[in-house]
């Protein structure tokens, strides 16, 4: 698909546009010359900034933030290029784009459609006597096709849900971006055999969806207990784990074992090695920590209801301007009123009714 196919609109302003105009026309105010976002509608993608490669993904925030900028949104260097450069200048989440992305995944389908065939063929050619061989050619292509177009199938409904390595990490990202009425994610989809990998910021004001989401949770504050039961069903894999150096158990010892040394046998090098290996080790113990992101039982219905819109915003951000999300659903009263995103088929609160809630 392209960008200005589907509810998200890039605006891209040429230098030409701004920087040409004739001299009188410069000493007019800078509002005149980018869109008015106070009244925009919220789905609307204010700019979209494409991957430098497909090999190794990176964003030149810097160029995002100055195009923020010219669209009237000041936004300060700590509230968007640190947390997107800590969120995804990482190796580690750099090859996971890579070898979870579209394009990827578009050029392992013939891949992998060749090695389960050969596999299929080469297992019931041992064990089964064929005269006509193109019977078992056709049967054998037709089980692989059945089963890359399985796992394919299997790859593209997974990157529908929310993303531990890349979905979760933007959530401190629009933690601070939703200040500025902005939402962050990343999307990829594969158009004329080219991989498309962009950073979307899309326009959205949470205020609404803040107060429709609260009175959900408060409607549904007497049956707690069971609103709880479907939050843990369909959180439960959302574990944030963190490491930090443990305390050593040992150092307090340390002075009565550095004391006790003088007595100890002087051995060969086996010994000292040993005792500095042992220190290493206590050196490098990490703690392991988890932390679960089902809002706790004990937060009021807003604080809940900001921790949901927060924690699904970036996966919501990837679906919008991918085109895969689906209508509102029929049985939903007031649907007029709950759609605050008027720009997108399906609202971010009513995303997190329909997915999390139902």
């Amino acid at each position: 698909m392209e960008d200005d196919n589907g509810p998200c609109h890039v605006m891209e302003e040429s230098e030409v546009d701004v920087d040409d105009q004739p001299g009188p026309a410069k000493s007019q105010p800078q509002d005149n010359l980018r869109p008015t976002w106070s009244n925009a509608l919220s789905g609307q993608c204010v700019v979209a900034v494409p991957s430098y490669s497909v090999i190794n993904p990176s964003f030149d925030l810097s160029l995002c933030r100055s195009t923020l900028e010219r669209d009237g949104f000041q936004i300060p260097v700590g509230d968007f290029e640190v947390p997107l450069h800590s969120a995804l200048d990482v190796p580690s989440v750099r090859r996971y784009m890579v070898f979870n992305s579209a394009f990827f995944h578009f050029m392992m389908a013939p891949v992998l459609y060749v090695v389960v065939w050969c596999a299929v063929f080469s297992t019931l050619h041992l064990y089964m006597t064929v005269t006509d061989y193109w019977v078992l050619c056709l049967s054998v292509s037709l089980v692989s096709i059945l089963v890359t177009t399985a796992i394919i199938f299997i790859l593209h409904h997974s990157n529908k849900e929310i993303n531990m390595n890349l979905d979760v990490r933007l959530i401190q990202v629009n933690e601070r971006m939703v200040q500025h009425k902005l939402l962050v994610g990343v999307a990829d989809w594969v158009h004329n055999c080219t991989g498309n990998l962009k950073l979307y910021c899309v326009y959205w004001d949470m205020s609404r969806c803040l107060r429709a989401l609260t009175e959900t949770l408060e409607d549904e504050s007497f049956a707690a207990n069971e609103t709880q039961k479907k939050l843990k069903k369909r959180m439960s894999h959302l574990v944030l784990v963190s490491e930090g150096t443990a305390a050593d158990p040992e150092a307090a010892g340390s002075k009565v074992e550095e004391g006790a040394e003088e007595e100890r046998p002087l051995l060969l090098g086996n010994e000292g090695t040993g005792r500095s290996t042992r220190s290493g080790q206590r050196e490098d113990t990490k703690l392991t920590s988890n932390h679960s992101l089902i809002p706790d039982t004990t937060l009021p219905a807003q604080a809940k209801a900001h921790q949901l819109l927060l924690t699904y915003s970036a996966a919501y951000v990837k679906l919008l301007v991918s085109e895969r999300l689906s209508g509102p659903p029929h049985d939903h009263h007031r649907p007029p009123r709950r759609n605050h995103g008027a720009a997108a088929s399906l609202c971010l609160c009513q995303y997190i009714r329909t997915k999390i809630l139902r």
